[in-house]
């Protein structure tokens, strides 16, 4: 379905050449409509307009149109886009901004700051409101950190990844951009109270899979420098694991923009400042980690089907014919639909 820039239904494409749909638990989703020219989709799909699909809760906002001619195939178009948490990617934290205690609050002040009631009436955006989760495990997370400048969905990405927590943007029936923190349930054999979700030949609901194991981007050590100059600079160091020899390795963070100054006459304590240094360390170790990812195309018309027993963010066992048997977090989660009909192909991060 496609909605205008008021969120109001215009049409609905129903004959195309393929759609390849993403969700994602950290990062926002986007994805590739891709059509021969026709009246309906070039009369009714704009830059800024929104589809729904079926297949998923999440909505998708039109970013780029591409009109491809070829001879011998005639001319296509080619439609792309990002997931309503992209919205996020439109505004920076003006000026420095200290969050401390409560994850959930602290979010929400960066968000009622950027977006829901910030100072400049310019920056808001009327129809984006906020969404309290209940969960604890949200609701129980805590942070110290400062930014400055920095772009507000790099800031919301990186926390909710560290946190291993999602957070989604979805649209409502009052027309309303809702932002709500999230934590996918296990459905693993590590719990009893919902029902196993299995991936596994065994069941035959993993049609072809590739495991992947890589720590050629793994950091377990940084260093991070605060404010200060030359032996004057402030400086604090944190590690993810007990490690040395080969098996330490070794970053540096950049954390000069972080002041124990914060205005109105407060100047953080030493433990305090400290305290946000270490956050921006373990922020940038979190994106310096080994990786261990299971990628299968899954039958979804057998036991398990996505959008009913399982979602983004799940944990549900896995299984393959080579012996891995894990507990892995679904990240990811592609709709491909074409001429030979529909697929589905999860990302599973193992734990």
């Amino acid at each position: 379905m496609i909605l205008n820039t008021d969120l109001d239904a215009v049409s609905i494409i129903d004959n195309y050449k393929s759609l390849i749909w993403t969700d994602r638990y950290y990062k926002c989703g986007d994805f590739e409509l891709f059509s021969s020219m026709n009246k309906d989709i070039i009369n009714h799909i704009k830059q800024d307009y929104y589809l729904q699909s079926r297949h998923s809760k999440h909505v998708m906002i039109v970013e780029e149109l591409r009109i491809e001619s070829d001879v011998e195939d005639g001319a296509n178009i080619v439609i792309t886009g990002r997931s309503l948490e992209s919205i996020l990617n439109r505004r920076i934290i003006w000026g420095q901004v200290t969050i401390s205690g409560n994850l959930q609050n602290g979010i929400k002040a960066l968000l009622d700051m950027c977006i829901i009631s910030p100072d400049d009436e310019k920056r808001k955006i009327p129809n984006f409101i906020f969404e309290e989760s209940t969960d604890p495990a949200i609701t129980e997370l805590e942070i110290e950190a400062q930014y400055t400048g920095d772009n507000l969905y790099d800031v919301v990405q990186i926390i909710c990844e560290e946190m291993g927590i999602g957070f989604k943007v979805t649209l409502n029936d009052n027309k309303q951009f809702v932002f709500k923190l999230y934590s996918g349930v296990d459905r693993s054999y590590e719990q009893t109270e919902v029902p196993f979700v299995i991936f596994s030949p065994n069941f035959e609901n993993i049609v072809n899979s590739n495991y992947i194991e890589s720590k050629a981007s793994l950091k377990n050590v940084t260093l991070i420098g605060g404010e200060g100059e030359g032996a004057n600079r402030k400086y604090s160091a944190i590690a993810i694991e007990e490690c040395s020899g080969l098996n330490r390795r070794e970053l540096f963070t950049d954390a000069r923009d972080i002041s124990s100054d914060v205005g109105d006459g407060k100047i953080l304590t030493d433990s305090e400042y400290y305290a946000q240094l270490d956050q921006r360390g373990f922020e940038n170790l979190a994106e310096n980690t080994s990786i261990t990812y299971f990628e299968g195309q899954v039958e979804t018309t057998i036991m398990f089907k996505y959008g009913v027993d399982f979602f983004d963010g799940d944990i549900v066992q896995i299984e393959n014919e080579y012996g891995h048997n894990n507990r892995a977090r679904i990240i990811e989660m592609v709709t491909s639909i074409n001429e030979e009909g529909t697929s589905t192909y999860p990302t599973l991060e193992t734990l």
